[in-house]
C-alpha cells in the first residue's frame, strides 16, 4: 500500500509540474499582449490575439480527437506541439512592423498551444484515480504557474525593461517561447499515455467530438454546453481588456502608489486573480461535495456579474479597491465554472472518448464562445475609443456594464433550466 501511495504521489508531482509550465506559458503572453500591441501602435487591433486564440481552440479537436486519441501517445503530441509553438513565438516580436504578419504568427502559435490544454487535462485524468479529489490539487499548480509568470514579468523582467513597463516590451513573448521549449522537452518524460481509441474507425464526427457529444447527451448536458458558449462571450472582454483597463485606471492615474509599488506592473496586479483561483482550487473538493455541479457553476457565473459591475462602478474615479476586488473574483469565476465543467464532462465520459470530450469542451468555450466574444468586445471597444488612443475612465464604465448585463442573462437562463443529474 505504501509503495502504491508513493507511486501515485510521484505521478501527481510530475503532472503538477506539467500544469505549472502549461499555464506559466499562457500567463506570460496572454495578459501582456494587449499592452504590448498598444505600445507598438496597434491599439485598435488588440482584440485580434483574443480572436485567433479561439480560432485555434476550434481547430484543437482535430489534434485531440484524431492524433492523440488514435495514433500517438498523448505525452508525445503534447511535447511536439510545445516545441513547435516555442519556435514560432520566438519570431513574433520580429513582426511588429507588419500587423497582419504579427497576427498570423500568433494564430500559428495558438494552433500549436490550444490543443495542449485538452491534452494536458486528458493526460492528467488518465493517470489519476479520483478526479474530484486529485485533479484540483494537480490543476492548482497551473494557476500557480500563471501567478509566477505575472510576478516574473513584474519583478524580474522589470529589471531589464528600463523606464518602460515590461508588458510593453517583447520580453514576455521571449519568456513564453523559452518556457514552451522547456515544457516540450519535459513532456516526453511524462507517464506513457497510449491513444485510447487506437484502431477505431476515423470519422469527422469523432474528430470534432460529435460522437462524444452524443454519448454524453442529455437535457442537462445540452444546457451546460449552451451556457458555456454564452458565458464565454462576456469572458472575452475580461481577458482582452482588463489588463488595459488596469493600466489606464491604476498605473496611468497614479492611484495609491504605495500599494501599486508592491505589484509593479499590470500583469503582476492581474495575478491577484490567479492567487484567488489557487485558494479556491484547494477548496474545490469540499465545495464540490457541498454545492454540487449546478450551484458551483451558478456561483461562478454570479461572480462574473459582480466583477464587471465592480469594474463599471469603480472606473470613473479609479476606485482601487473595486478594481482589485473585481480581479480577485477571478478565482471564483474560473474555478467554479471551468474546473467544475471539466470534472463534470470527465465524469460523464468513457475512456474511449475522454480526449474527444475534453476537446469538445475546449471547442465550445475557448473556441466558439471566446471567438464571438472577442469580436463583439473588440467592436465595442473601438466604438467607445473613437478617434482617441486611450479610453477615458467614464467610457470604461459604459464598456463594463455591457458584459455585466449579458452575464446576468446567462446566469438566469442557467439557474432556471439546468437540472442536475
Amino acid at each position: 500500500m505504501q509503495s502504491a501511495n508513493s507511486a501515485n504521489n510521484a505521478i501527481s508531482t510530475r503532472l503538477s509540474a506539467m500544469m505549472f509550465l502549461q499555464f506559466f506559458i499562457w500567463g506570460a503572453w496572454y495578459v501582456t499582449i494587449g499592452n504590448y500591441m498598444a505600445a507598438q501602435g496597434m491599439a485598435d487591433l488588440t482584440h485580434w490575439p483574443y480572436t485567433v486564440n479561439p480560432v485555434a481552440a476550434i481547430i484543437a479537436p482535430f489534434f485531440l480527437g484524431l492524433v492523440a486519441d488514435r495514433f500517438f501517445a498523448t505525452e508525445r503530441v503534447l511535447g511536439a506541439l510545445h516545441i513547435i509553438g516555442g519556435l514560432i513565438m520566438l519570431t513574433v516580436p520580429q513582426a511588429t512592423g507588419s500587423p497582419l504578419l504579427f497576427i498570423l504568427l500568433l494564430l500559428l502559435y495558438n494552433i500549436c498551444y490550444m490543443p495542449t490544454l485538452g491534452l494536458a487535462n486528458s493526460l492528467a485524468f488518465h493517470n489519476i484515480e479520483n478526479q474530484e479529489k486529485q485533479f484540483p490539487l494537480i490543476r492548482v499548480f497551473g494557476t500557480i504557474g500563471w501567478i509566477v509568470a505575472g510576478l516574473f514579468i513584474g519583478f524580474v523582467l522589470g529589471q531589464f525593461s528600463g523606464d518602460e513597463l515590461p508588458d510593453r516590451t517583447p520580453l514576455p513573448l521571449y519568456t513564453t517561447a523559452i518556457a514552451s521549449l522547456i515544457l516540450g522537452a519535459y513532456s516526453f518524460t511524462l507517464p506513457h499515455t497510449p491513444p485510447p481509441a487506437a484502431g477505431e474507425k476515423v470519422s469527422l464526427k469523432s474528430i470534432v467530438g460529435i460522437d462524444a457529444f452524443r454519448q454524453l447527451g442529455s437535457r442537462a448536458f445540452y444546457i451546460f454546453i449552451a451556457c458555456s458558449i454564452l458565458i464565454c462571450i462576456p469572458l472575452a472582454a475580461y481577458y482582452n481588456f482588463a489588463p488595459i483597463f488596469v493600466a489606464n485606471a491604476v498605473y496611468d492615474q497614479n492611484v495609491s502608489n504605495a500599494v501599486v509599488g508592491l505589484l509593479p506592473n499590470p500583469s503582476s496586479l492581474m495575478t491577484l486573480g490567479q492567487m484567488s483561483e489557487a485558494a479556491f482550487m484547494l477548496l474545490m473538493p469540499l465545495l464540490f461535495a457541498r454545492f454540487g455541479v449546478k450551484w458551483m457553476l451558478a456561483i461562478g457565473m454570479a461572480a462574473w456579474i459582480l466583477r464587471y459591475l465592480l469594474f463599471a462602478i469603480g472606473a470613473p474615479d479609479a476606485v482601487f479597491w473595486m478594481v482589485v476586488t473585481g480581479i480577485l473574483l477571478h478565482g471564483i469565476c474560473y474555478d467554479f465554472f471551468f474546473v467544475t465543467g471539466q470534472i463534470y464532462v470527465d465524469k460523464k465520459s468513457t475512456p474511449a472518448v475522454r480526449g474527444q470530450a475534453q476537446g469538445f469542451l475546449v471547442l465550445v468555450t475557448y473556441g466558439i464562445g471566446m471567438f464571438i466574444g472577442a469580436q463583439i468586445a473588440g467592436a465595442l471597444f473601438n466604438a467607445f475609443l473613437g478617434d482617441e488612443t486611450v479610453l477615458t475612465l467614464a467610457r470604461w464604465q459604459d464598456f463594463w456594464l455591457l458584459p455585466a448585463g449579458f452575464a446576468l442573462i446567462v446566469f438566469l437562463l442557467f439557474v432556471f433550466t439546468f437540472r442536475e443529474e
